[in-house]
């Protein structure tokens, strides 16, 4: 702590009563929600511990598998964060007079690439002629965007501005078998419609953890006999606890409670309104208010995912792979919120390896099909304006006092927040666009002794 720091800290002090709510900055990621009961922090936190641990192969992982823990995969910049696994899809591609072949006898389309034994391990097949990558995406607010209403979602789609197309994917919930389908709002595709689902696949899928929704293993490559060969472990695999939850129920647990990505500044800032103009808002709707449901911390709350969950046409940005619904070239609009944590962009991470702004408008240029003319739009703005956007796309994702975006709220901030800080009414007012918009928890237009004291809980609660 810099003498200049230690100075403050009487004042603060003093200050500490008037700290509101409202001054609260947002988790960082991998924070719980705000407001979970003590019996929730609990769930939160087992969950986070089972998310985080390898599972056994006596547990059920494998015979083949991706990775045997959750984290393996979500882990940048926290734990249920992004990550560099890339998972392999493949299947035979469609031609004039034939439709895409998934290739199920063969194991298709998601190849396992790992195995506890080598004989059992996949591999692709030859008769696959088409392959995809995707990348790992993030699970942060997962139970917010699952508190959103079908309903809502659906009206998204019914009203969406003429020029586009995008449509709901709708799916069955593995938890609910015969139950209602929902709208889904998961995965690259938009084929998972809710947390547990999305925790039941994964743990087969990925892990290879079997299930009472889910109760047969995948075999390598489709060899059944090679799998009687490699299970040894009794299906369904993923049993309750001594608390009645199985492993798939923490996963969802973790999933469901974690906090949105943060918004530094939360709105106002003029970047917004150049991606509005050039039609990127159609698409990634900046925001919904959640459905009442059973936790008060997921319900009635505004959040920002800049989403309309909904499947479409993106042409040669498509990853060639049909699934559920999704055809080829349909995808489901990403959320934005997060984006200035990653360093790679679109499915399968090709925009990567440059600046954040780089990336980012790399991946703006692959946007094909109905998102063509906003493409277009951005590459035709003047470079002060793409300048202003690309600094409203920086906020998604940062916390505030993280200057150098890492997650971490530590002395290098400091260094350069010191300088930040204006007092009550400074002479020049703190905007949504100026560098001090980063402290200004309370948005009232400067960087006070209040919200010092706020960086001091923040930095003293890491």
């Amino acid at each position: 702590m810099t003498l200049s720091t230690a100075r403050l800290l009487p004042a603060v002090a003093l200050l500490a009563a008037a700290a509101s709510a409202q001054q609260r900055p947002q988790p960082v990621m991998g924070q719980p929600l705000v407001g979970l009961t003590p019996a929730e922090t609990t769930l939160f936190q087992e969950g986070l511990a089972t998310f985080s641990r390898p599972i056994l192969p006596s547990e059920g992982a494998g015979p083949i598998f991706n990775e045997v823990t959750c984290a393996g995969c979500h882990n940048v910049p926290a734990i249920g964060g992004f990550g560099t696994r890339r998972v392999t899809r493949f299947g035979i591609a469609a031609t004039a007079s034939t439709p895409f072949q998934a290739l199920d006898q063969f194991g298709g389309t998601l190849l396992q690439d790992q195995s506890f034994s080598v004989m059992c391990r996949e591999t692709l097949p030859p008769q696959a002629n088409h392959t995809a990558l995707r990348g790992t995406p993030i699970v942060f607010g997962s139970g917010l965007i699952e508190s959103i209403p079908d309903s809502t979602i659906i009206a998204r789609a019914n009203n969406q501005p003429s020029n586009l197309a995008g449509r709901v994917h709708m799916a069955q919930p593995l938890e609910d078998p015969n139950g209602p389908m929902r709208v889904g709002r998961f995965g690259w595709k938009g084929g998972v419609p809710t947390v547990d689902t999305f925790s039941i696949d994964a743990g087969l899928n990925e892990m290879g953890l079997t299930s009472q929704f889910l109760p047969f293993e995948n075999a390598p490559n489709g060899d059944m006999a090679l799998l009687a060969q490699c299970d040894t472990v009794a299906d369904p695999e993923d049993m309750p606890d001594a608390a009645g939850f199985t492993i798939t129920d923490r996963f969802t647990h973790f999933q469901r409670f974690l906090a949105a990505p943060a918004q530094t500044p939360q709105t106002g800032m003029t970047g917004e309104l150049v991606f509005e103009a050039v039609g990127c808002a159609d698409c990634h709707v900046p925001s919904y208010t959640t459905g009442t449901v059973a936790e008060d911390a997921l319900s009635n709350k505004l959040i920002r995912p800049y989403t309309d969950f909904l499947l479409h046409d993106v042409g040669a940005l498509g990853d060639g792979i049909v699934e559920g619904e999704a055809t080829e070239t349909e995808m489901m609009t990403r959320p934005l919120w997060g984006l200035a944590q990653r360093n790679a962009y679109l499915h399968d991470g090709r925009a990567t390896g440059n600046t954040f702004e780089g990336n980012v408008e790399a991946a703006i240029a692959e946007h094909g099909g109905t998102a063509q003319p906003s493409a277009d739009a951005y590459a035709a703005l003047p470079q002060a304006d793409k300048d202003l956007m690309l600094a409203f796309l920086a906020s998604l994702g940062r916390t505030e006092f993280d200057w150098d975006t890492n997650n971490t709220i530590d002395e290098f901030d400091w260094f350069f927040l010191e300088p930040l800080l204006t007092g009550p009414e400074p002479a020049t007012p703190v905007t949504p666009d100026s560098p001090a918009a980063l402290c200004d928890v309370d948005a009232d237009g400067d960087f006070d002794l209040v919200e010092f004291g706020s960086l001091q809980r923040v930095w003293t609660g890491q």
